[in-house]
């Protein structure tokens, strides 16, 4: 009698089914519809416009920040897009703090698939200058803050149970920046520099490491964005307004709408196949300055 066995499941372990792509649309791919997003630094900032991206999609969304209080569009977040949002105040620099606001986002959510790492500070002082104290902060948030809120989530993600729309697994996506790549002209930020470095390589290995329990890790190097930060930054030191709108090929300073679909595709299984990467949202500023 001829073998029988399906094609599709031959014991080589390559799929032989071509037709795949014909069972789920663009729209499908991209939901993040009954999935739990955590987002650190997500009180304000690039933050917060990443919890927007993933409430317009369907997503339920975990903020944690040490802010007292929130951005006042934190308001229109929780009421305006029928999904599930909560603040939790917590300093991801404090491990068994984290792990306790962790615990508390499984309870009352019931489930982590995604985390996104927005939690970060930028001092602006010269190498030389700089106090121990101050390059140890930086690197207690921006690295070990990324550290430890990735490492309880992927805790989660490795346990829990699989569901329809998350079989297995989840997708962590970290906050790098252009920082990570280049020196930033007109600021003086080495150890911001040396810090998102550190977050970049973090993703690639993390990537590596965790995926052989369905989760992907990934960085996104944002270049100059448009925040209510870096407008009173711009207002106090005016050479960095033209800087972030004239060093870019394109010539504009980025609008964190820039970053909304593109963390969405990190998030969701649109970017099945896609782990231990980093994409450069800069204006083109990471291949060169215009002249």
């Amino acid at each position: 009698m001829a073998d029988q066995q399906n094609p599709a499941t031959a014991k080589d372990g390559l799929d032989r089914n071509p037709d795949k792509f014909l069972s789920r649309s663009v729209y499908d791919l991209i939901s993040l519809k009954g999935r739990t997003i955590v987002i650190t630094g997500g009180g304000r900032g690039l933050g917060l416009a990443f919890g927007f991206a993933v409430a317009e999609v369907g997503g339920n969304v975990a903020i944690i920040d040490l802010l007292d209080e929130p951005h006042h569009h934190f308001q229109k977040l929780e009421t305006e897009f029928g999904v599930k949002v909560k603040l939790y105040k917590s300093d991801v620099t404090n491990h068994a703090g984290l792990q306790v606001t962790f615990d508390e986002i499984v309870k009352d959510f019931g489930r982590i698939d995604g985390l996104i790492t927005a939690a970060g500070i930028c001092p602006d002082e010269p190498f030389m200058k700089r106090a121990p104290e101050s390059v140890a902060r930086c690197m207690n948030i921006n690295v070990l803050g990324t550290y430890y809120a990735a490492q309880l989530a992927a805790a989660q993600m490795a346990k829990q149970e699989p569901t329809d729309f998350n079989p297995r697994g989840g997708s962590i996506v970290l906050i790098a920046s252009i920082a990570a790549h280049v020196a930033s002209k007109g600021q003086t930020t080495s150890d911001y520099c040396a810090s998102k470095g550190a977050v970049l390589s973090l993703a690639k290995a993390l990537g590596v490491e965790l995926a052989a329990f369905g989760i992907r890790v990934n960085s996104i190097s944002p270049g100059y964005m448009l925040t209510d930060m870096t407008i009173d930054l711009c207002d106090r030191y005016p050479w960095l307004a033209d800087i972030m709108t004239n060093e870019p090929p394109m010539r504009r300073i980025g609008d964190r709408t820039d970053l909304k679909v593109p963390v969405v595709y990190l998030l969701s299984d649109a970017s099945a196949y896609h782990t231990s990467d980093d994409i450069l949202i800069t204006g083109g500023i990471h291949a060169g300055r215009l002249l």
